[in-house]
C-alpha cells in the first residue's frame, strides 16, 4: 500500500470535469485508489464518490493506491493532481 499527499493545484479544484477526467485515468489501474480529504474518504473510480468530497483549490488529500500495479498508480495520479489538471 502506498500513501501520500498532494495539494489541489486546479483553480476549481477537483470540480466534475476534473473529476470525470481523473475517473478515466485511475479506471486504467487494477489497484484499489482512495481519495481522502479530512475524515472522508472516496473511491477514485467513482465519479459521485469523489464529488462528494468538495475538494477545493489548495485542499491537502491523500492518496491510498493498493495493488498490483500501486507504484505507477500513484506516481501517474500524484502528477494528475501537481500539474494542475
Amino acid at each position: 500500500m502506498i500513501s501520500n499527499k498532494v495539494v489541489i493545484n486546479c483553480p476549481s479544484g477537483l470540480n466534475s470535469k476534473a473529476a470525470a477526467l481523473l475517473v478515466q485515468k485511475v479506471s486504467k489501474f487494477s489497484s484499489n485508489i482512495w481519495l481522502e480529504k479530512g475524515e472522508r474518504r472516496a473511491n477514485a473510480k467513482s465519479l459521485l464518490g469523489l464529488l462528494s468530497l468538495g475538494v477545493e483549490r489548495q485542499a491537502t488529500i491523500n492518496i491510498i493506491v493498493d495493488g498490483e500495479d500501486e507504484e505507477k498508480a500513484s506516481k501517474e495520479i500524484s502528477e494528475y493532481f501537481l500539474s494542475g489538471f
